[in-house]
């Protein structure tokens, strides 16, 4: 196992990508903010079976965190990280700080619509996707990657970002990773580790109750009737809901009969907020 090349500028990044475009190596592109886990590694490796060669970048956003968010003591664990991505097969590791980042006078941003304006983390968190798309964008202008891979957990963050590069033109194909989970169903995440022994025991009844939800409405349940059956039990668990919603799974607006639809949670439990979705079909029927 070689620990990946670590590179902390876009000059030194670059350099690096055109000796490989030079060779005609295709590239792929992991964005995250660190303090990685398995899903992280699974990304890294879905990306590096996909193309000769996979960067992953670790940016701790400040632009995605709201005020009284937890921009400073999101964890961060470099050196444990980058051993991960040797395990992966990682080339190199983008390394930039803030102030590469966003230079001094730095005063763009992009304004969004659609899936970023669908009132699920939207509603709770007004400033995070353009801040999400912004830094995104960065980076895959950096990078120019063939692809770039990001995690279905962030389910309407894949869409925001889907959603951006097919509007703006950008020649990258953006696939999903499927989410992980622990063996109770937990979806892997990196604020898992902000959870008490009591909360962490708690935490998998999210994604039990979005597989009863499914199972519901599948089973011929109207959705509305299985949405507020399964609000009353996460909140009945001990969770602060903040939504349980059904949603069309591209546009994550309202689900029409005969589109896929997609189940999306987010809630607090302690001071930790977990989010989770799963794919839902209506078996090709109508949804209500």
């Amino acid at each position: 196992m070689s620990q990946p090349l670590v590179l902390n500028t876009v000059a030194d990044l670059r350099s690096r990508l055109a000796l490989w475009r030079q060779a005609r190596q295709t590239v792929a592109l992991v964005p995250t903010m660190g303090a990685l886990h398995a899903g992280h590694v699974s990304l890294a490796k879905a990306a590096r079976g996909r193309a000769d060669r996979c960067i992953v970048s670790i940016f701790v956003n400040p632009t995605q965190f709201s005020a009284n968010e937890d921009f400073g003591s999101y964890p961060r664990s470099f050196a444990a990280d980058c051993e991960r991505l040797g395990i992966g097969g990682v080339d190199a590791v983008f390394a930039p700080d803030a102030a590469q980042m966003y230079p001094a006078g730095f005063c763009t941003a992009i304004s969004l619509e659609g899936p970023a304006k669908a009132g699920l983390e939207d509603r709770f968190r007004p400033t995070h996707f353009s801040g999400v798309a912004t830094v995104v964008t960065k980076l895959l202008i950096q990078t120019m990657p063939d692809l770039a891979i990001f995690g279905e957990k962030d389910f309407q963050q894949l869409a925001v970002i889907r959603r951006v590069v097919r509007d703006l033109d950008l020649p990258v194909e953006i696939p999903g990773g499927p989410t992980l989970r622990e063996a109770d169903g937990l979806a892997m995440s990196s604020r898992n580790v902000y959870l008490s022994a009591d909360e962490r025991r708690t935490a998998p009844l999210l994604h039990r109750v979005l597989n009863e939800v499914a199972s519901q409405i599948q089973g011929g349940t109207r959705a509305d009737e299985a949405l507020a059956s399964g609000r009353t039990v996460i909140e009945g668990g001990g969770f602060v809901l903040d939504y349980l919603e059904l949603r069309d799974a591209d546009t994550l607006g309202t689900v029409q009969a005969g589109r896929p639809g997609r189940l999306l949670v987010a809630a607090k439990l302690g001071r930790t907020r977990l989010i989770d979705n799963i794919a839902v079909s209506s078996g090709g029927g109508d949804w209500t």
